[in-house]
């Protein structure tokens, strides 16, 4: 069981996971997920549920649907009574965006379904700005709510669709008989206050969303059109016409654009001048190089879009090897297999896509045919390390800290807040979506293998107990940066059963160090709900990096514990608890992160370490070739009493 697995399994375990019959069935999970999350979330529905979808048991573990009127409990917010058998409560203090003031939000009268809310939000923007809980107040929260979350019960396609025909009505001469004088006008700036909100919110995802980007095209038209006839809507034209300049809408009809610069897969390419670059956001469209292996451990490299169908791929693989001469012609079709360096293989489906981004650590691609299948073996050169000191021997300590939380205060800022709702809510639909999502989740991964591994492969009985220190170090100074993902990365990673199992390092540890590790094995500690964890992240002020796991896991409670649709009316205050939990993320990234860090070569070298670590998966059981490896391996496992030379 991986570190972070054996963590939320401790949480996991006193939840009720359970889906709510009439949500579609157990949710479709990447493999991904199931390396994240624990199956524990997602098990069978509960029986005894009434007709309304309100959950009769009444022990408090699911959220209710209630009526508008009666506000939607947050997973943070029950008592440890109703979480855990036998602890107290662990509640949260919500982190909520400056610029919105959620203490205004004031629901809808009454459930609407998804044809009729968008005219709904439209009738509360459109009214008179000095009423009360009209445009500035509740309205403002409402329209994020639905920005946020429209695509849990209405596709983007239709969500624009349903704004263009709105515009279009308030555009009719004559205007119906029921609108009031200037209501015309009203109703075309609410059009415009949504569509400048949402573009606003989706920026450059828009780009993989060529049917979306159609609709807003011709509702920009539209738009234009009416410009010279509208004086009062002037500032609101403006502002769409720069937003349309900036985000880049991909249309069908359009001519293709000139090809991207190629941007580098960290865990594909391993050199310094590619891991010392910036971190940029990738999308479905980008480019990458990638190897994809043979059983003979040949490789063919291919250009591939980060998007691809595992089927485009290995019709990619199939042009390359026609050209070979090396390889013979293949009549037998090839199948796409993921191979760990521990030796695990995993079958890809011809229909899944962006698999890149959803490959394991030390995992690479191998294109085979079912006969050639069980030859399938790792790469033997994969993990060129031995027992003694490595590069962190020889860094301080704090500097090690600067740069871990540099590199993945760019990787939290390549997420967009609404890969955080595709992840949970549309499983594969959203894949193509959250690619920066799963790149810094397998990071997290990552660490915490990063930390066991330089522990394990130190020979040293000293330098070990000095290792253990300087992690300790490390996450106390990622503690004091507020970068909550990496501090747990490096405290999960030390809890790892075959260091902890090393008893005279952990004995040779100052009693300085045990006590400060005790602490923050209570930080981390799930009890309660991760009490401990929720209360400091509280009191934190931007920029944070907040465990990013936990949020997942928060969404998955929200969206397992109710429906998103009740006889066909929207659930609006689950929405509002989906887009309260995705707004955390933008309020944690409000500030920018600004650490002092010198240019110096030893800092180039320490950034460059950081950014791509050797690390070992199977920590038990060592899979490196060198055998002295397995020696040391071995030894630790039975409490480092033998020391080898």
């Amino acid at each position: 069981m991986k570190p972070l697995e054996k963590f939320l399994k401790k949480q996991g375990s006193h939840l009720a996971a359970r889906a709510v019959p009439g949500s579609g069935g157990q949710l479709s999970r990447r493999q991904s997920v199931s390396k994240i999350l624990l199956p524990g979330f997602l098990k069978e529905p509960p029986e005894d549920l009434t007709e309304g979808g309100t959950e009769t048991t009444g022990d408090g573990h699911w959220l209710e649907l209630r009526p508008p009127d009666s506000s939607l409990r947050s997973p943070t917010s029950f008592s440890s009574e109703e979480l855990s058998p036998g602890g107290g409560g662990g509640g949260e203090t919500q982190l909520s965006p400056e610029s919105v003031p959620t203490c205004c939000w004031v629901p809808l009268a009454e459930p609407e379904s998804p044809d009729r809310l968008v005219g709904r939000v439209l009738e509360r923007l459109g009214g008179d700005p000095t009423a009360p809980h009209g445009h500035g107040c509740g309205a403002d929260i409402l329209l994020d709510d639905i920005v946020l979350t429209h695509s849990l019960f209405l596709p983007t396609e239709q969500f624009l669709h349903q704004l263009y025909q709105h515009f279009m009505t308030a555009s009719a001469i004559p205007s119906p008989p029921c609108w009031k004088e200037d209501e015309a006008v009203h109703r075309k700036r609410a059009v415009l206050i949504i569509l400048l909100h949402f573009l606003e919110t989706f920026k450059g995802i828009l780009q993989e969303e060529e049917k979306a980007g159609k609709v807003i095209k011709d509702l920009y038209l539209l738009i234009m059109k009416d410009a010279s006839l509208y004086h009062k809507l002037e500032d609101e034209i403006l502002k769409l016409h720069q937003l349309v300049d900036t985000v880049e809408l991909k249309v069908t009809e359009e001519t293709q654009p000139p090809s991207k610069q190629v941007k580098p897969l960290f865990r594909h390419f391993r050199r310094i001048d590619s891991c010392l670059q910036t971190r940029v956001a990738f999308r479905g469209s980008d480019e990458i190089f990638c190897r994809v292996y043979m059983p003979d451990h040949s490789y063919v490299t291919i250009r591939s879009r980060l998007s691809a169908s595992v089927q485009d791929i290995l019709t990619s693989v199939t042009e390359k090897l026609q050209y070979s001469d090396e390889q013979p012609t293949r009549e037998e079709a090839l199948i796409l297999v993921a191979v760990t360096s521990s030796g695990e293989k995993s079958v890809l489906q011809p229909n899944e896509e962006c698999v890149f981004t959803t490959l394991g650590i030390n995992s690479h691609l191998f294109a085979c045919t079912k006969d050639t299948f069980p030859s399938l073996v790792p790469l033997p050169e994969e993990i060129q390390v031995s027992p003694g000191d490595t590069e962190i021997h020889r860094m301080e300590a704090e500097d090690v800290a600067n740069h871990l939380t540099a590199f993945h205060w760019e990787l939290f800022w390549c997420v967009h807040e609404l890969e955080f709702v595709d992840y949970v809510f549309h499983g594969e639909r959203g894949r193509r979506e959250t690619a920066n999502l799963e790149l810094l989740l397998q990071r997290c991964s990552e660490v915490q293998h990063w930390v066991a591994t330089e522990v394990l492969l130190c020979d040293s009985l000293g330098k070990r107990a000095h290792l253990l220190k300087k992690f300790i170090k490390i996450a106390a100074v990622c503690k004091q940066h507020q970068d909550m993902l990496t501090f747990y990365a490096v405290v999960i990673g030390l809890n790892n059963a075959p260091v902890s199992r090393l008893r005279l390092t952990w004995e040779k540890l100052p009693g300085k160090f045990k006590n400060l590790f005790r602490k923050f094995e209570n930080l981390t500690d799930p009890c309660r709900n991760h009490k401990s964890y929720r209360e400091v992240l509280s009191r934190m002020k931007p920029p944070i990096i907040p465990f990013v796991p936990l949020i997942l896991k928060d969404l998955t409670f929200l969206h397992e514990a109710s429906k998103t649709l009740v006889d066909g009316l929207i659930n609006v205050e689950k929405l509002h608890s989906v887009a309260e939990k995705v707004r955390t993320i933008r309020k944690c990234r409000s500030r920018p992160l600004c650490l002092e860090m010198e240019s110096s070569p030893q800092q180039l070298q320490t950034k460059a370490y950081v950014r791509q670590f050797q690390i070992l998966i199977n920590l038990n059981h060592s899979h490196s070739a060198e055998n002295h490896c397995f020696i040391v391996l071995g030894c630790i496992n039975r409490g480092d009493s033998i020391k080898i030379t």
